[in-house]
């Protein structure tokens, strides 16, 4: 840790980590804490904007747990309703920072979203734990994956309608990604709707659409309620994907550079906390159950936080690549092949019009040195590589290293 990070600690300020240790943090963590001089966040209370999806978890148990009082901060989260209404209160200040879609946060930045605005990305908040759920009425005609979807569709001829979650979304991402790769084009053959994620189970029970991709915990819960079945989760389509990020303007960062660390430093210990065991998380399902946060029953969201499945049509598994918050920073790290694989899928399904110069774009808005400083704080790995390789479902492999070729090489697109 360089000296701009070596904290200058008073006794006083030595006895509250102490305190905030005893809530059962790894001791390992008890890293400094950030608290007066030059790195005293310039901003102590901070509006952290969140959807009521089980990957707000680390951004809520920050708080209930103490943990950003560590870092000389204090986090208020505050429940949304909608992503586009995540989207305006970021841009016009009424929110610090949110849980948002990582999707979300690049379209702001190049205006395809609605405003355009400079924004940052502090840190990947979670990897995997979304899922698409297909209409009981789909799975009872035979549909229950892509290859018996794109042949109902192919047959049985009519409007089917699915729902995301934002234009630029990761949900929209997936569930584009997964319909081209069953050879269904997700702009001609079906018809795309946008319902905030609390809303998608109620619209499916109605019956307004077949299909919809969102993050948990309402995957599970229309296979709970018996109104839907998971056809495909979004780690099947990319293992560890990058999903909900800490995201902000990028004039927040210039005015509060050390809040920024420390809101981070602090979400990063909770997410490392959430990873550690069955116990905590265990803690977190009961503590975001509530309806102050996610509103839902607790064994909604235990089951799959842990990587036990079932689809709804009586397969039951145990998944190793479910929702991880942590995983030695591998999650945290904000990978610069991250963004530019949004970025990739926004051109080919024409939210883009040209090509962008993708790497530009992602060393903008990914905030690596922020984080790279939160991480020692919290004595986090980080990576060798801002690029990463990962293989989708479809077989295409994605390292950053030919955007512009990647975006081209696909047979659907707009």
């Amino acid at each position: 840790m360089n000296d701009l990070l070596k904290p200058k600690l008073s006794r006083r300020r030595i006895l509250q980590a102490a305190a905030v240790g005893a809530v059962g943090l790894d001791p390992a963590l008890r890293a400094a804490v950030w608290a007066q001089g030059s790195d005293k966040p310039e901003k102590e209370e901070v509006k952290i904007g969140f959807i009521p999806l089980t990957d707000c978890a680390s951004v809520v148990m920050a708080s209930v747990l103490g943990i950003d009082k560590k870092y000389g901060v204090k986090i208020v989260p505050s429940k949304e309703a909608s992503w586009a209404g995540v989207r305006d209160k970021l841009v016009n200040g009424e929110l610090d920072m949110a849980h948002v879609l990582y999707g979300l946060v690049y379209g702001v930045h190049l205006g395809i979203s609605g405003p355009k605005k400079d924004m940052a990305v502090l840190m990947t908040l979670n990897n995997n734990g979304q899922a698409i759920t297909l209409s009981k009425k789909l799975a009872d005609k035979g549909a229950v994956d892509g290859a018996s979807l794109a042949k109902l569709i192919a047959t049985d001829k009519r409007e089917y309608t699915f729902a995301q979650t934002f234009p630029t979304g990761t949900h929209a991402m997936w569930l584009y990604y997964w319909l081209a790769s069953a050879g269904i084009d997700p702009f001609k053959d079906v018809k795309n709707i946008v319902v905030p994620p609390p809303q998608m189970v109620a619209n499916m029970r109605v019956g307004n659409m077949d299909g919809y991709c969102v993050g948990e915990p309402w995957g599970q819960r229309a296979i709970m309620d018996g109104i839907g079945i998971t056809a495909v989760t979004t780690q099947d389509i990319w293992k560890d994907h990058p999903e909900k990020v800490l995201g902000t303007t990028s004039d927040f960062v210039k005015k509060y550079p050390n809040t920024a660390r420390a809101v981070t430093a602090a979400i990063l210990e909770a997410g490392k906390w959430i990873d550690t065991g069955l116990q905590n998380k265990n803690k977190m399902a009961e503590t975001i159950a509530d309806k102050s946060y996610v509103n839902t029953s607790v064994d909604a969201i235990n089951q799959r936080i842990l990587g036990r499945y079932t689809n709804g049509l009586g397969k039951n598994w145990d998944d190793p690549n479910h929702m991880k918050f942590y995983n030695d920073g591998a999650v945290s790290f904000p990978y610069l092949s991250d963004g530019m694989w949004f970025l990739t899928q926004h051109k080919r399904w024409g939210l883009l019009k040209e090509h962008p110069d993708y790497l530009k774009v992602a060393t903008e808005i990914n905030r690596i040195d922020i984080y790279k400083q939160a991480a020692a704080a919290t004595k986090t790995s980080v990576p060798k590589d801002a690029m990463r390789t990962s293989k989708l479902i479809d077989g295409a492999v994605w390292d950053g290293k030919n955007p512009k070729q990647y975006a081209d090489s696909f047979k659907l697109h707009v």
